[in-house]
């Protein structure tokens, strides 16, 4: 895995557990257009706003969210890895109103400027142990009147019926695994409305929907996303493997099996959270 190169501050981050040669793709193929404009709506976003996408990824997010701030507003995308900036700058940086910065959200963000709208989404769950000091950062940023909006998964990749119990056990030990080792959070949604509480912020609304939703056959799109995952984090914690039959071969086999059965039945909540500084 690679280490992200030059962002502000001048300190590498730890590694992106999840890098790899196609995760700028895995981040463009799962991303709902409809669905992320929905949410947006939800939480605020209006035309000829100043918009922060914080953590923006290969920059699809920041595209989408330009269309609807409209050509009065702009947004700025900002992400630590220099590999998602430089795939957002190719792909979407042309697009009016939109920027591209590189940025570690655990370092101050006033050299960014004020905005109305700060937009977190698939974010803090990467960062278990510093979500406070980013949602702190991001709220310094905050113009008078604006809204810090925070979307994360819960219960994120755990929620599924009915696979046998030594797989489930499996899953289950390799996001604990992923929790303690590499700062991943599956847990961080129901956490989301505390942060905004706690830092001060007015007005807050929460919304809980269905993020991910698995019945019946499986669209292409989300297989990849799924067995992508699975790929990473097995390739990071092999070991935890060594007690299924057959190993890590036969696990990845059985759990696409699983996957394929449409009688499988799998969901993920996603919080959505909106507070508005005084």
């Amino acid at each position: 895995m690679k280490q992200s190169e030059g962002k502000a501050g001048g300190k590498n981050p730890p590694d992106y557990f999840m890098e790899s040669e196609d995760e700028n793709l895995r981040l463009d193929v799962k991303t709902d257009p409809d669905a992320l404009k929905r949410q947006a709506l939800w939480c605020g976003v209006q035309s000829g706003m100043r918009i922060l996408d914080a953590g923006c990824g290969p920059g699809v997010t920041t595209a989408l969210l330009a269309e609807m701030a409209g050509p009065d507003g702009s947004v700025t995308g900002v992400d630590y890895s220099s590999e998602r900036i430089a795939y957002a700058r190719r792909h979407y940086g042309d697009q009016t109103g939109v920027a591209f910065d590189l940025h570690d959200l655990r370092e101050s963000c006033r050299r960014l400027g004020g905005f109305d709208l700060i937009w977190v989404r698939f974010v803090l769950e990467y960062h278990r142990s510093s979500a406070g000091r980013i949602v702190a950062n991001l709220i310094e940023c905050l113009n008078p009147g604006g809204l810090l909006c925070l979307l994360d998964l819960d219960y994120n990749c755990l929620i599924h019926y009915d696979p046998p119990e030594s797989m489930s056990r499996i899953v289950e030990n390799v996001m604990a695994a992923m929790s303690q080792r590499y700062d991943f959070d599956p847990f961080v949604g129901r956490k989301l409305y505390a942060m905004l509480y706690d830092a001060g912020l007015e007005k807050i609304q929460v919304d809980v929907s269905a993020h991910n939703v698995f019945y019946g056959v499986l669209k292409k799109k989300d297989h990849f996303n799924i067995m992508k995952k699975l790929e990473i984090a097995a390739k990071l914690e092999p070991q935890l493997l060594d007690g299924y039959p057959g190993g890590m071969e036969r696990f990845h086999q059985d759990f696409e099996a699983f996957l394929l059965d449409p009688r499988r039945f799998s969901y993920t909540p996603l919080i959505l959270c909106r507070g508005q500084k005084v």
